[in-house]
């Protein structure tokens, strides 16, 4: 029990309040509703209904069917669609939390950090016209060299190939000079 205990303790101190409070904010601006009054954060997102209605705004038809009613593997259920549905909106494989991760609260910060992926992957729609979250991702920069180009490249010789204008070692001596004496 006490490995378990010390794995929940580090999953918690990574968790950001603030991180959370950003997420929250962002959530209720895109939807245009505020969470329920008084429910903790990771509460009112815990059955997916909030979450489903969130990527439904970012992309319509998304989530077709969103179970507002039912038993624990409904709202788990919601929780898997919006993951899929993320996926396919941009957001990276290994940016997705897990469902057991928001439905049994056992790493509430990859929620946030999950919220984060699909704020930055909003850049990437232009239909969408924000608010965002968090930094806009750097955009690819490709290089095209010619083939004369890559040549003129192959005869210079850079710094780290250990030479700096001839300049040597040759001369210099710092202390005292290392004597071998032989025949001891």
């Amino acid at each position: 029990m006490a490995l378990e205990r010390q794995v929940r303790a580090k999953i918690a101190g990574k968790r950001d309040l603030e991180k959370d409070k950003e997420a929250q904010y962002w959530i209720e601006e895109v939807l245009g509703e505020k969470f329920p009054a008084g429910v903790l954060y990771e509460d009112a997102l815990r059955d997916g209904l909030i979450l489903c209605k969130l990527i439904n705004k970012l992309e319509p038809g998304a989530v077709a069917k969103i179970n507002t009613s039912g038993g624990q593997f409904k709202m788990m259920e919601n929780i898997n669609l919006f993951q899929q549905a993320i996926k396919k909106y941009g957001v990276p494989d290994l940016d997705v939390f897990q469902t057991v991760d928001l439905y049994e609260k056992k790493d509430i910060a990859q929620v946030t950090s999950t919220i984060f992926a699909l704020g930055r992957a909003c850049y990437k729609h232009p239909e969408f016209q924000g608010p965002f979250l968090g930094p806009k991702p750097a955009d690819e920069c490709k290089r095209n060299f010619t083939e004369e180009q890559l040549n003129a490249g192959q005869a210079i010789i850079g710094l780290q190939a250990g030479t700096n204008k001839g300049a040597t070692q040759a001369g210099q001596n710092i202390g005292a000079g290392r004597k071998i004496i032989l025949g001891k």
